[in-house]
């Protein structure tokens, strides 16, 4: 499959019907342990965070140490944010300190890790492979699916030795790399069926939806049934290359389309676009197999799918199958995280799946998601002083959004953005 870019400028609209479910929020505490006299060394203690404000944490924290920040990730059990700061740099471990994250020294910077990342993409492209910092455990995550035998292993195996001791981890993936597009329901076009990610307003202020780019090549007309008349048309697409993404828009510029998920019978509101943190815990919606969770395992992931090489994804353990490809990626408080790309595995035994950043899409595309602009701010009070009120209402008011969320995960749904799904 070639590089596609369509631009066209058809109206197009998103699938009608998804409706909307209470999500919990997760709260920010105390936002100052120094004031009131408390001792300097509870200032200095990790705060609890909400993800989201762990990502935007992590951010300013990049910006500030420069070449001594080595990555972040999110501790979702303590829900504190740990930075990686390069050995020696006392300094740097302070201002962490300070700012309410955990710091924990490390001795690969991310320069290191991003040029060993480099002669991967220059030694070892093989089909069926895949690799991503994982700030967790300072080193490059480098997976070779099931097809990676003989000559291709061994070449691959000798580039990572080659990395230098310490640089990289290299696994083995019993499945196969693959685009989980396949015929069936939920959006369709030329036989294919694939899942919507999420409801936007296009840069002209009209209705679409965002769903994989890989989609786009089955077709540019898409139905929100099986040999259905066509809602929606392709504006614009990207596989492979630098994404995995399409913006397709309503026929009708009346169109209602909602921003929200629907995980069968409860729907989550999405408010914004977020950027992912390594260690969130993540909600998949597809069409095939209904609301999957899971965990965060790698930004910035190369994927070399038999199609091609894609960039720049979010790498999960969150399980999908063919079909679920452009479905949503997104947290329990209403953030939008990503779009289904593919992976290896299944529901059953479990993988790897790939996701597409939504910020970046939305950004490629000119369109904006819910009532924020895809910044990727994280859509909570920030790591800031304002936290605390906002917060004591909204535990008010999302109590009982978590476990309905979780819920639904265990049990999966047979209907998926207000569609019936044909077995």
């Amino acid at each position: 499959m070639s590089h596609k870019r369509i631009p066209k400028r058809k109206a197009a609209i998103a699938v009608g019907g998804v409706v909307a479910l209470g999500a919990a929020a997760i709260l920010l505490p105390s936002a100052n342990a120094s004031q009131d006299g408390a001792p300097d060394d509870a200032a200095a203690a990790p705060r609890t965070l909400k993800a989201g404000d762990a990502s935007d944490l992590a951010a300013r924290l990049a910006g500030t140490l420069g070449d001594a920040y080595a990555g972040a990730w999110y501790d979702g059990e303590d829900k504190r944010l740990v930075v990686n700061v390069v050995r020696g740099e006392g300094d740097m471990a302070l201002k962490v300190r300070s700012a309410g994250a955990e710091v924990r020294e490390v001795d690969n910077s991310m320069a290191e890790l991003q040029a060993g990342a480099g002669t991967l993409k220059s030694e070892a492209t093989i089909p069926g492979t895949s690799w991503a910092v994982d700030p967790r455990t300072n080193k490059i995550l480098v997976t070779a699916d099931s097809t990676v035998t003989g000559d291709k292993w061994d070449r691959l195996e000798s580039t990572v030795e080659s990395l230098g001791s310490g640089m990289a981890t290299l696994k083995k993936s019993e499945g196969t790399f693959r685009t989980f597009v396949s015929g069936g329901d939920a959006i369709f076009a030329g036989g294919a069926r694939c899942s919507l990610g999420f409801n936007v307003t296009a840069g002209d202020g009209s209705p679409a939806f965002l769903t994989a780019g890989h989609c786009a090549a089955a077709g540019d007309a898409w139905s929100d049934q099986q040999g259905g008349e066509p809602i929606a048309t392709v504006d614009q697409a990207l596989f492979p290359g630098d994404g995995d993404f399409a913006l397709v828009r309503y026929d009708d510029p009346a169109t209602e389309a909602p921003s929200e998920v629907n995980v069968g019978g409860q729907t989550v509101p999405i408010v914004q676009a977020a950027e992912a943190t390594v260690g969130q815990q993540v909600f998949r919606m597809g069409s095939t197999t209904g609301l999957a969770d899971g965990q965060v395992l790698g930004l910035d992931a190369t994927v070399n799918y038999p199609e091609g090489t894609v960039t720049g994804l979010i790498q999960t353990d969150v399980c999908a199958e063919p079909g679920d490809s452009g479905g949503s990626l997104f947290t329990q408080d209403g953030l939008a995280i990503g779009l289904t790309s593919g992976g290896s595995g299944d529901c059953t035994v479990g993988g790897e799946t790939f996701f597409q950043p939504v910020t970046t899409a939305l950004e490629a595309v000119g369109a904006t998601l819910g009532d924020g602009d895809g910044d990727g701010d994280g859509g909570g009070a920030g790591a800031g002083d304002q936290a605390d009120g906002q917060d004591a209402g909204a535990e008010q008011d999302g109590a009982g959004g978590d476990q309905g969320v979780q819920e639904q995960s265990d049990m999966g749904s047979d209907r998926h953005s207000g569609l019936t799904r044909t077995h």
